[in-house]
């Protein structure tokens, strides 16, 4: 998958962030209502992830060096992982800490406030409504820079199985970002009608849960890429396939391939040549079955690894 389409989505989504998280953060300061400011805080923390995405994509395009001689690909992975701990601990903790915080002061009789869902009541109500058609604009252009990529896989089907971690990143976010809008407005709403902020405190607190979820999600799929995911089994087998069709080599023994990064393929693969091939028939062979495993996947640069043998299976 092209980083291209994933930079579009992270720009679209960091601009409309950092405009929310400002109005948010307003409107706490206006009405003091938790949800708001864990919102606030959850939308900071989705722009330093979109930012820390822009960072990854770029420290990923350095040059191979002697010690890092397969490339820096995995710069993305880290990135994205580093995400998923900003998400939980930034945004999912410190709204759960948040509500704990607000639903104790409300035990205590602090929790009401002189005026509370008189003077400023409509800012918080506006700001959400707000947010919503922005992340909801947000999130469009996620799902169409997505939709190519995704194919006919269901939409849980490519945040798992995608090699690039940008667009699922960005898919999760906002979408969790759209729901937790619903939860602050939920919250929000049902605090100034009943003038309690036990409905503030649960509003954050659903937000929290909802950030801890998300983040445990893409902790676990970025873990994978991490620890080192094979091609899909379509790129695989058409690889194999490319392999074993090219002159000189009888059959594909066993192959074995590891994502380097997204867009970095490596293939090791023993293959069977024939015993009275000559060295220069083998090299022959090796060199068409790596341009033509190469025509096979156009979109990944395959660094190739292949491995001359006898076939000795038994004859069936």
């Amino acid at each position: 998958m092209s980083s291209e389409g994933g930079n579009k989505a992270i720009i679209a989504a960091l601009g409309a962030n950092l405009g929310i998280a400002i109005t948010k953060l307003i409107a706490f300061a206006l009405t003091g209502m938790s949800s708001m400011l864990a919102e606030g805080i959850h939308s900071l923390a989705d722009s330093g992830n979109q930012l820390l995405l822009l960072v990854g994509g770029r420290r990923a395009k350095k040059a191979a060096t002697p010690e890092h001689p397969f490339g820096y690909g995995r710069e993305r992975y880290v990135f994205g992982f580093v995400v998923s701990i900003v998400l939980f601990s930034l945004g999912g903790l410190f709204a759960l800490y948040e509500a704990y915080h607000k639903a104790h002061e409300a035990h205590a009789g602090k929790g009401e406030r002189p005026g509370f869902g008189q003077d400023w009541w409509w800012v918080p109500v506006v700001v959400l409504l707000a947010a919503i058609v922005l992340e909801g604009l947000s999130f469009r252009t996620a799902v169409r820079e997505s939709n190519p990529h995704r194919g006919d896989s269901s939409w849980l089907q490519f945040i798992r199985r995608a090699k690039a971690p940008e667009l699922p990143v960005i898919l999760l976010e906002d979408f969790a970002a759209l729901v937790g809008l619903v939860f602050a407005l939920f919250g929000v709403v049902l605090s100034v009608l009943t003038r309690s902020s036990y409905w503030d405190a649960a509003g954050t607190g659903l937000i929290g849960l909802l950030l801890v979820a998300v983040a445990v999600v893409l902790a676990i799929e970025t873990k994978s890429l991490l620890v080192g995911e094979s091609a899909s089994p379509s790129v695989a087998l058409a690889i194999v396939a490319a392999i074993e069709g090219a002159p000189g080599v009888d059959r594909v023994i066993h192959a074995k391939t590891l994502h380097l990064g997204p867009e970095e393929l490596l293939v090791a693969a023993k293959i069977a040549v024939g015993a009275s091939d000559t060295g220069a028939d083998v090299a022959r062979a090796i060199d068409a079955a790596e341009e033509r495993a190469r025509a096979s996947a156009p979109d990944l640069r395959l660094v190739m690894y292949l491995e001359p043998d006898l076939d000795i299976a038994p004859v069936r």
